[in-house]
């Protein structure tokens, strides 16, 4: 009886240490062969010409060529192979655009390897997979919700004020005079509550559902 042909999976990511790891936890399974590895996006290609995956795991945000750039790369020349992006990001438009590119599935890193091979089997067989926090972040970008920002503090809508007139995070700690590592957490926390990590679609935000204050008159004053 012949032995099925395993898939071949390619490993696109900029760290070393999450290749290694990949390709150990892929090793579990006799289903994949990992054919090789690269954390150089403008490789990819060359290493599709050599190994001819099946299945290439890629990370989205890289300093050398980005997920949606490599996905549209590498399915023009090879319409076939199936891209799963593995990622840490769920911002929506990121994700909206690599889909658009031709990206079967979106996963984020924190899931088990069991669903990881879940979701290379599944691409294999062209059928897709989403993350639920992608799933929620594109419905949210689709449909806002009339609470948006509701859960944001006094403190956080200060800081709005500021990015929404340009400041950055060194100018903002001084007008509130806390430091800039506080500003840091106000700005983690209000990435977490928009559900965006872009600065600019904060302040987009803060001014489309009017979540700033600014309650100083006189911090007003001199802001303008």
């Amino acid at each position: 009886m012949d032995t099925p042909r395993r898939i071949k999976v390619l490993i696109v990511d900029d760290h070393p240490m999450v290749r290694r790891g990949l390709k150990i936890l892929l090793e579990n399974f006799e289903d994949f062969e990992t054919v090789a590895d690269t954390g150089d996006g403008r490789m990819v290609l060359t290493l599709c010409d050599l190994f001819q995956p099946d299945v290439i795991l890629t990370d989205l945000l890289m300093p050398s060529m980005n997920g949606i750039e490599l996905t549209r790369l590498i399915l023009a020349k090879y319409p076939l192979i199936k891209i799963i992006v593995l990622t840490s990001s769920v911002d929506e438009t990121l994700i909206r655009d690599v889909l658009k590119a031709g990206a079967t599935s979106y996963m984020l890193k924190s899931v088990s390897v069991d669903e990881i091979a879940k979701t290379i089997r599944a691409a294999y067989q062209n059928i897709p997979t989403l993350a639920p926090e992608a799933v929620n972040a594109l419905i949210s970008s689709i449909y806002p919700s009339e609470e948006l920002g509701a859960d944001l503090t006094k403190r956080e809508r200060e800081v709005l004020a500021f990015i929404v007139d340009g400041l950055h995070n060194p100018e903002i700690a001084r007008r509130l005079f806390i430091s800039t590592s506080t500003v840091k957490n106000h700005m983690n926390n209000i990435y977490s509550k928009l559900n965006t990590g872009s600065r600019t679609k904060v302040a987009a935000l803060a001014v489309q559902y009017n979540l700033f204050i600014r309650s100083d008159p006189n911090t007003e004053r001199q802001i303008r």
